[in-house]
């Protein structure tokens, strides 16, 4: 069976670890993680960096660094992965979803103006696979009516948006290194801070409420709790894997996008025969590669792709639920149809494998599972 996914290894992610764990000091904001954060801070061209212990506790400290509140609102996709409402939801804001756009998984400047109330106090844009949303259409909104703008850029790490770095056009942005992403530690993310308003803040609050970064930098002669906050520093142990991958993701991504590109050009006349969207990637555009999907026709033509694939030892996998439809999403009000197009996705979009374990004959027996699907049309 080729697996759906595969963390990769660089090889000097060992050599670094026994490094951090000779240096005596394993817990974070040692050397390995000042020198990924700089790494990240340079590649993205970003005031600030600051990494946590995962992309879900990166949200909750942007929903801590704006202040949310007990009926505040946020507007955010239905169709992304939990943590972009749960980070606002735990404190106490309503979660208020958004249809998305049907060409490229990424909701509409349209949908987020309609939603905007008095009570919003946060526009989450999710870069779904690493394609920008329209972040001049919504950097223009934001700015006219002054609610920030938080990019959940789980996925987009190297893709940019007219050139411009994804994760560099909100007041605050977040990273993930999950080991289903390009550049990996097992479980990890980042806050990327653009707006100096919040710089302060964040460290105090990703310290657990104190401010121990100025007392080791010498500002102060001993710190103390100063605001509400949590554990969100990342160990060096991790970071020191982090870096590995982060030194060696030219490598990385070049291959992902070999892989990518493979798929996309070796599967064009199969989806246009069979009636099957492949990946749009829009002009102002550049995607790092992080995920390959096929919107098949229907629900059930998808399942079949997938008992498909598998009977042929090809693992493939659909991909978000909709909020709205959860439990959770019930019980702020959402019913089943509010979102069709957010629907009609979760039903019919099916990723394939892709991670650097597979080599160019894994890509080409791929290929040839997915052209041997005959797609039945009703009707």
């Amino acid at each position: 069976m080729i697996p759906f996914s595969k963390a990769y290894s660089t090889g000097v992610e060992i050599e670094y670890i026994s490094r951090a764990l000779d240096s005596g000091k394993t817990s974070g904001d040692g050397e390995f993680t000042r020198s990924a954060q700089e790494w990240l801070r340079t590649q993205l061209h970003a005031p600030h960096v600051l990494l946590t212990t995962s992309c879900t506790h990166a949200l909750e400290m942007s929903a801590l660094l704006l202040d949310i509140q007990q009926g505040d609102e946020v507007i955010m996709p239905s169709f992304t992965f939990v943590s972009t409402a749960n980070a606002f939801a735990l404190h106490g804001a309503t979660p208020v979803f958004v249809d998305i756009d049907p060409a490229t998984q990424n909701m509409s400047t349209d949908a987020v103006r309609a939603a905007i109330t008095e009570q919003t106090k946060a526009i989450i844009p999710v870069h779904y696979a690493g394609v920008g949303c329209r972040m001049d259409e919504l950097g223009a909104l934001a700015k006219n009516t002054g609610i920030p703008i938080v990019e959940d850029n789980a996925h987009g790490l190297f893709g940019t948006f007219n050139n411009k770095p994804l994760g560099t056009f909100g007041a605050l942005a977040t990273l993930s290194f999950h080991d289903t992403k390009n550049i990996t530690c097992g479980e990890g993310g980042a806050l990327v801070i653009n707006d100096e308003a919040y710089w302060e803040r964040a460290e105090i609050i990703r310290e657990k409420g104190t401010n121990r970064s100025r007392f080791f930098r010498g500002q102060v002669d001993k710190y103390t709790w100063v605001a509400l906050g949590s554990s969100y520093v990342m160990s060096e142990v991790l970071t020191a894997y982090l870096l590995a991958q982060l030194e060696h993701s030219s490598t990385i991504q070049q291959r992902r996008t070999e892989i990518w590109s493979m798929y996309h050009n070796g599967l064009r006349a199969w989806a246009e025969i069979n009636g099957v969207r492949q990946p749009h990637i829009p002009l102002e555009c550049n995607h790092p590669a992080h995920m390959y999907y096929l919107i098949l026709p229907s629900l059930s033509e998808r399942q079949r792709f997938i008992e498909h694939t598998k009977n042929n030892g090809v693992q493939t996998v659909f991909h978000y639920l909709p909020l709205h439809n959860s439990d959770i999403g019930k019980r702020f009000g959402y019913t089943t149809g509010q979102f069709p197009v957010t629907e009609h996705i979760a039903d019919t979009l099916v990723r394939l494998p892709l991670h650097l374990h597979l080599t160019d004959d894994d890509c080409t027996r791929i290929i040839e599972t997915v052209c041997s699907f005959e797609v039945r049309h009703d009707g």
